[in-house]
Parts: structure tokens; C-alpha cells; sequence
């Protein structure tokens, strides 16, 4: 997983002008900042919203419909489940849940020593191999909780 710096305005100013001359640069904005910092920090929006004309509510509203965008940093590890239609008739709510029971958080959460967070995700294109997860960026199909607690244990050991 990549390291990502702490909060730095410079550095943001510095990537909202370095769109200055893109059409429609806010959603490239938030991924280039997210890309550096981990999350998209609460202290960007403003600066965005003033170099784009627009409204804290509209950078707002933008970072908060878009599942990948984060206002917090996610654990060293990321595991995004599948809960679209396909997954969830083969079993992914009750993948969710077994998650939930082993590390004691739910999706959108990360667990309390950092390591792992839990996102839902809804199609990861793999529906003929039902559920999926996406590990770490790695696609997992035919995911079940025993192959689930193989990826946590990995997760967990850092790997």
C-alpha cells in the first residue's frame, strides 16, 4: 500500500492549479488528491470550491456520491465486497455479516488498529463468479467465508 502524506495546502493548491487549463477538473482534482493524501481532507474543499467557482455543498456533494472518494483515510488494507444483485443472490450479505462478526466493524468502517476497512462496492463486472471482493485491488470471485478469512489473515499478518 502507498504512504500518504499528512494534510498540506500547499501541495493541494498546487494540484488544483496543475488542472487549471482541464475541462471539468474537479473529479480529476479529488482523485489526484486522494491519490496523495489518502482520503479527499475536509480542509480541500473551500480551496476547491474557490478555484472552481462553486459551492462547498456542490465539492461536497460531488466527494460524497462517488463511492471511491473518502473524507477519511482507509486502513492500510482495503477490502471492497460486491453487494450488487449477482453477488447478493450467491451469498454476499451474508459474506458482509461474517465479516462484521470477525473484525467487528460493518462496511464503511475501518477496523480500530487501522489495518483493514470494509467497503461495499456494487458490481465488480465478475458476475459469473459470484460473490466477488476486490482485495487490495485484486479481484477475488467465487468468494466464500472461508476463502474471505484466508484474505483477512493475510491482511491481518500485513501481507
Amino acid at each position: 500500500m502507498p504512504e500518504y502524506r499528512g494534510w498540506d495546502a500547499e501541495v493541494a493548491r498546487d494540484v488544483i492549479a496543475s488542472h487549471g487549463a482541464t475541462e471539468g477538473p474537479l473529479l480529476p482534482i479529488l482523485h489526484d488528491l486522494q491519490s496523495i493524501f489518502g482520503h479527499v481532507p475536509r480542509e480541500a474543499v473551500p480551496l476547491l470550491a474557490d478555484a472552481l467557482n462553486l459551492s462547498r455543498a456542490e465539492v461536497h456533494g460531488v466527494i460524497t456520491f462517488y463511492h471511491d472518494f473518502r473524507a477519511e483515510p482507509a486502513g492500510r488494507h482495503v477490502l471492497k465486497l460486491c453487494q450488487a444483485e449477482a453477488c447478493q443472490s450467491m451469498g454476499a450479505r451474508d459474506l458482509a455479516e461474517h465479516l462484521r462478526r470477525r473484525l467487528d466493524i460493518g462496511l464503511h468502517e475501518t477496523t480500530a488498529d487501522g489495518r483493514i476497512t470494509v467497503e461495499p462496492v456494487y458490481c465488480l463486472g465478475n458476475c459469473a463468479c459470484a460473490p466477488a471482493a476486490l482485495a487490495d485491488g485484486q479481484l477475488v470471485g467465487r468468494i466464500d467465508a472461508k476463502r474471505l478469512d484466508r484474505l483477512v489473515d493475510a491482511m491481518e499478518a500485513g501481507r
